[in-house]
């Protein structure tokens, strides 16, 4: 790579990696708007040389390891490893970069945290305050006065609606739909927690704990 280039990757580079790096190219393009810089997946190990859909495939100390400005978006549904792999970039120097979707919308009065990935035909209303490396996947949405936490993911289809609390690393399953709370009274999925695919969620979720169905009620163990 010639001097003077910057290097942004994508970290992941199975489905929803691949998924994502359209997104990147979108932003790169628009936001820095240079043909020289290099795109690229980013895998943990070793790896072998390669590429996947036209993109080089690095190892994660490869791409530590080059001179210039290194961004990065992590495109891994798990939470833990999003967050641990965030820390170790932002310790090495490397940058978290936003990739918004020109198909996603965000309105007014929001407040949204750093590397987060907005994928098409996703929407933020108004007045939503939302934290680090959140990842919402096609066709969902965060309603007004919504508070989420760090590394909160959304499967495709998700349907917060107002005052609902959000807490860290929780798991939203693939159409799932959380009821409307109140400014006095919010909607609260608790720390860890997981909504399953389809759930239709009324109650409160504790942390930790996973809901299935419709009302959704805690998964028999």
């Amino acid at each position: 790579m010639e001097r003077g280039m910057r290097i942004f990757g994508v970290v992941g580079a199975g489905g929803f990696g691949r998924e994502v790096m359209p997104l990147l190219r979108e932003v790169v393009l628009n936001d820095f708007g240079s043909s020289k810089d290099e795109l690229c997946f980013v895998v943990e190990g070793e790896v072998e040389e390669g590429s996947i859909n036209g993109h080089a495939v690095f190892s994660m100390e490869r791409f530590l390891s080059f001179e210039g400005e290194r961004y990065f978006c992590v495109a891994i549904g798990s939470s833990e490893p999003r967050e641990r792999i965030t820390s170790v970039m932002q310790e090495r120097g490397a940058v978290p970069l936003d990739v918004k979707s020109g198909a996603s919308i965000v309105m007014d009065g929001n407040v949204i945290g750093e590397g987060v990935v907005l994928c098409p035909f996703t929407t933020i209303t108004s007045n939503a305050r939302i934290g680090r490396g959140f990842q919402a996947n096609i066709y969902s949405y965060v309603a007004h006065d919504c508070m989420i936490g760090d590394f909160v993911t959304f499967a495709p289809g998700v349907k917060c609606n107002g005052n609902v609390v959000i807490e860290d690393h929780a798991y939203i399953g693939t159409g799932a739909v959380l009821k409307q709370g109140s400014a006095s009274k919010p909607l609260v999925i608790g720390k860890g927690a997981i909504v399953g695919m389809g759930a239709v969620v009324t109650k409160d979720v504790p942390p930790g704990v996973t809901v299935v169905g419709n009302p959704a009620r805690a998964m028999d163990r």
